[in-house]
């Protein structure tokens, strides 16, 4: 409980790979939405734009993810090289 209250470890990171996986559901339901959805039934040029919005929006939410994770990583790694 004391490393809780005094932060000396952080519970953020597990948030972030609860909201990663969150994230990507609703990319994949916004991808769908966009193939599927709206006026003009569906078409060659919705199911691009749906899929590119997939792969992109997979892709950004996983890079957007991995660098608030390397900022914790950094800093478990200084503060090991602090108590050392």
């Amino acid at each position: 409980m004391k490393d809780l209250l005094f932060f000396e470890k952080l519970v953020t990171p597990k948030f972030i790979t609860f909201i990663y996986w969150i994230m990507l559901a609703g990319i994949v339901i916004g991808g769908i939405y966009r193939i599927f959805g709206g006026y003009g039934g569906f078409s060659m040029s919705k199911l691009f734009m749906g899929l590119v919005f997939i792969v992109l929006g997979v892709v950004a939410a996983r890079v957007w993810c991995e660098l608030l994770i390397v900022l914790f990583k950094m800093n478990e790694a200084l503060q090991e090289i602090r108590k050392k």
